[in-house]
């Protein structure tokens, strides 16, 4: 993930915690397999467990919120695009969205 342009402080916390999960999603998720593993012995599993703890905070990924890349708006995203809904409005109509076409029934 690369910084684009000028965001709200928000989107920027969004876009670092985004960048810290992506760097240590492996790390968690295997220590994480190894804690929740009964299997293993449980000094084992409690230093996994510490290997968890001692990541940063931010790297959780139940700090990484929904917000527009455009705008940085908090409220009304797309996920699949994320966008707000009336960047993806300004983005669909100019055609810069790939498989985005005006309804027509």
């Amino acid at each position: 993930m690369q910084f684009v342009g000028r965001l709200k402080h928000k989107a920027y916390r969004d876009f670092l915690c985004r960048n810290l999960f992506a760097k240590h999603e492996v790390e968690r998720q295997s220590n994480l397999y190894i804690y929740r593993n009964p299997e293993l012995p449980l000094r084992v599993r409690l230093e996994a467990k510490n290997r968890i703890d001692s990541l940063p905070e931010n790297s959780h990924p139940t700090k990484i919120k929904n917000r527009c890349v455009a705008t940085g708006r908090g409220r009304g995203v797309f996920r699949a695009f994320q966008l707000a809904r009336f960047a993806f409005r300004l983005k669909a109509r100019a055609n810069v969205l790939p498989g985005v076409r005006k309804a027509s029934w």
